[in-house]
This record gives structure tokens, C-alpha cells and sequence, in this order.
């Protein structure tokens, strides 16, 4: 080789093999080529933290601190505590992604208030029209009337898009109701999801993320009605009435949280309280829970598991939620669920605050919690309520960002009307 060829190899290793050294790890040994899963955004919203907005796993352990469950495939997940807010760990936490039924807990969380749950309302063809192929359904008919309140189970229990298209109608169709849980999305922070399709059928441009659903389930649970309906496991809902009859006939029907209700293979979280699960074939698997263990509450979320475990879904949310439970007091949080824009305050109200107004030091807030017993053989499932607000000064609401949990407890609504 000539002179002026080796000094141009030289040359060229000079340059370029710093680069081939300093290359991810995942491209040294071709795999990269080879792998088809979606990757994550290589940044993210870092609405609660910026460890929030990094792809990959986000955990900070303690000494002492159990490690995570190894099996874990979900695109997105995250464990967090709900009464103070932290993060104590997470996976690509701001990814967007379908959320499919999840998405119905910010349909409720936007109409629950609108409705008395004692309206009742007779269901048209228009209320019915265009659900999607395949929708999951809880068994609403044209020409049938429906209190607010079965509706609302419907949903619940049942992932009714039936149910869902006629509270939507109720709330003068489908723009209004989109915008609404646009602008409550907005509300809430949860800035990664945009609503297309309310009941969380596939749409192109819907999406949510595993941080977004934990705030909206937080919030959610701040709501009497949205703790009970997410805590029922199984419910009468009306039949058909035929012409003639003076008795309508009901049917029961049961929750598909698989972690409230038991399934083959997948027995009741000890301590659960909903919340909604979700399944559709852009989305694949998603599952936010409320859970309650020694008077500490913990929400999961977890989007899209691609493990060939059957409820993978299910099984994975159960190891996150023993892990966190697991970790309380031997982690440092890598973020935060933050407050509703309208909660936001300079002065949180916690103990050893002081009243501007008055000088005196202020109480903590209270917080009620209830460890978990057994009714009729059933684990007795505890909600979070959160969102307490103090009135200071005659004028000023200032909000905990701890956001205090109380009761909801897992009920069997069969044979109520």
C-alpha cells in the first residue's frame, strides 16, 4: 500500500471510528434491523418531570428497594402514588398512543356532572348510529328507556359504545362531546391526548399516554359517582319491554376489569377499585387501576403489552402494583402527577403552612384511607377521592397538590334498580 493510501486510512479511522464506538449499544449487534416494534419519540412532553419526558425506563432506587419485574413488554406503564402525586417509576410515561377503552374514563370524567343519574331517557335510532365495527356493547335498545344511571353502568362495567353514543347524544352529539373532552384533557394537563372518537374506537389522530390516563383516572376518582360505577362489579341492567308487559325483565351483567371481578387464570387484586380497561386492534391491551393496600393507594397504567401471556395485561398491572407497593418510602420519585390547571396555587396547603391572611399555621389536610376486608368473599375495593379544597382567607381556594384519597368500596349491584 502506498504512502498517501495509508495516510488516508489513517485519516478516515481518525474520523470515523470515534463515531462506530460512541453508537447505542442497540446497533452493535444488528438487532435494530430486525426489530419491528414501534419505538417511542426520542423526546416527550415533561409535563411532571423531565425524567418523564426520556424514552425507556425512569426509576430511581434506594437501597433496600426491590427491583422491577422483569416481565414487563408494555409500550408505555406507569406506578404512581395516589394521594401525593409522585412517580415512583415509569416507561416512555408522555408516549402517544391509542388508548381504546381507557379513553372512556375522560368521557366520564367530562359527563358525569351534566346528567342527574335519575334522568331517564328514551334511546332513538340517531342515538345508535355509527358505532363502529365490533364495538363492545352492553345491550341498549331503540325504543327503550334508560335512567342516567344505567347508562353510566353500561359504560362502566360493560365498555357499552351503545351506552356511550347515547349519553353522547344526550350531550348534543358527538362535536359538542369531543370538544368538551378536549378542552377537560386540556384542563387536567393531560396534554398528550386528543380525543377523535369518544368511546375509544380506533381513529386516526386519537391518542392518550400512560401519564395522561393516571391523571385522568386520578381525577375521575374525585367524583362520588365515577368511584362507585368504577367499584361495581356486576349490576342488573333493563331488558326489553314489550308491548302489553307491565314488568320489564333485567339481565345481569359483569364488570370486564379482570382484576375487579376474577377471570380464569386471573384471580381479583387484592384491594382494586377499578378502574377501566380497554382492547381494540390498533391499541392493543390498556388497563388503568386504583388500588388500596395498608392505607396507601397506588394507580397503574400500562398501554399495550406485546407479550404472548394470556391477560398479559392484567398480570403485568398486578406486578407493577406489587412493586410500588413494595417500593413506598425506598424510592425517589422521578416526577409527579401534577394538578388540574384550575387547582393550580402558589401556596399549596399542606402542614406547617402558614395563612398569609391570618399568621396562624395551618392543619394538614385529612386523609381517610381503609384497609381492605372481604364481603360476601370478595375483596372490598378502595377508591380515590383527592382533590380536597380548603377555603382560606374568605376568598382564596387553595388546593393540596397531595390530594387526600377516601373511600369507595367495591359493590355488587345485582338485583338494584
Amino acid at each position: 500500500m502506498s504512502a498517501s493510501k495509508k495516510t488516508a486510512w489513517a485519516v478516515a479511522a481518525a474520523v470515523f471510528l470515534p463515531l462506530v464506538l460512541s453508537a447505542p449499544a442497540a446497533h452493535a449487534d444488528g438487532k435494530d434491523s430486525q426489530d419491528t416494534q414501534p419505538k417511542p419519540p426520542p423526546s416527550m412532553s415533561k409535563v411532571g418531570g423531565a425524567l418523564l419526558g426520556l424514552p425507556g425506563t425512569q426509576v430511581r432506587l434506594k437501597a433496600g428497594a426491590p427491583v422491577l419485574p422483569k416481565e414487563l413488554s408494555a409500550r408505555s406503564w406507569i406506578v404512581a402514588d395516589a394521594e401525593n402525586g409522585e412517580v415512583l417509576a415509569s416507561h416512555n410515561a408522555h408516549w402517544p398512543l391509542a388508548p381504546a377503552s381507557t379513553l372512556k374514563m375522560l368521557f366520564a370524567d367530562t359527563l358525569l356532572p351534566k346528567f342527574p343519574k335519575t334522568r331517564n331517557h328514551l334511546v332513538t335510532g340517531q342515538d345508535l348510529a355509527g358505532m363502529g365495527v365490533g364495538s363492545s356493547l352492553v345491550g341498549v335498545k331503540e325504543k327503550q328507556t334508560y335512567s342516567v344511571h344505567d347508562l353510566w353502568l353500561g359504560v362502566f362495567l360493560r365498555s357499552g359504545n351503545d351506552a356511550v353514543h347515547v349519553l353522547t347524544n344526550m350531550n348534543h352529539g358527538l362535536k359538542q362531546t369531543v370538544e368538551d373532552m378536549n378542552a377537560q384533557a386540556v384542563e387536567l394537563q393531560a396534554l398528550d391526548t386528543k380525543v377523535i372518537s369518544p368511546d375509544g374506537y380506533d381513529a386516526p389522530g386519537q391518542v392518550s399516554s400512560a401519564y395522561d390516563l393516571t391523571l385522568i383516572a386520578r381525577n375521575g376518582m374525585t367524583k362520588p359517582d365515577f368511584r362507585e360505577y368504577a367499584a361495581t362489579a356486576r349490576a342488573t341492567f333493563p331488558g326489553i319491554q314489550k308491548p302489553g308487559e307491565k314488568k320489564r325483565g333485567t339481565f345481569e351483567i359483569q364488570n370486564t376489569n379482570r382484576l375487579l371481578t376474577g377471570d380464569f387464570g386471573v384471580p381479583p387484586y387484592q384491594g382494586i377499585a377499578g378502574v377501566k380497561n380497554g382492547n381494540t386492534t390498533h391499541a392493543g391491551a390498556t388497563f388503568t387501576g386504583v388500588a388500596e393496600r395498608n392505607g396507601r393507594v397506588l394507580l397503574v397504567t400500562v398501554m399495550n403489552p406485546s407479550s404472548k401471556e394470556q391477560h398479559a395485561v392484567y398480570r403485568e398491572t398486578a406486578r407493577l402494583f406489587d412493586w410500588g407497593f413494595a417500593s413506598l418510602g425506598k424510592v425517589e420519585p422521578v416526577g409527579e402527577l401534577v394538578p388540574p390547571l384550575s387547582a393550580r396555587t402558589t401556596s399549596p396547603v399542606s402542614a406547617g403552612a402558614v395563612d398569609p391572611a391570618t399568621g396562624k399555621t395551618l392543619p394538614a389536610p385529612p386523609v381517610h384511607a381503609v384497609a381492605a376486608g372481604r364481603t360476601g368473599g370478595a375483596w372490598t375495593a378502595l377508591g380515590v377521592a383527592g382533590g380536597f379544597v380548603a377555603l382560606l382567607s374568605g376568598a382564596a381556594f387553595l388546593v393540596n397538590r397531595r390530594w387526600p384519597p377516601a373511600v369507595a368500596r367495591r359493590r355488587d349491584r345485582v338485583g338494584e334498580q
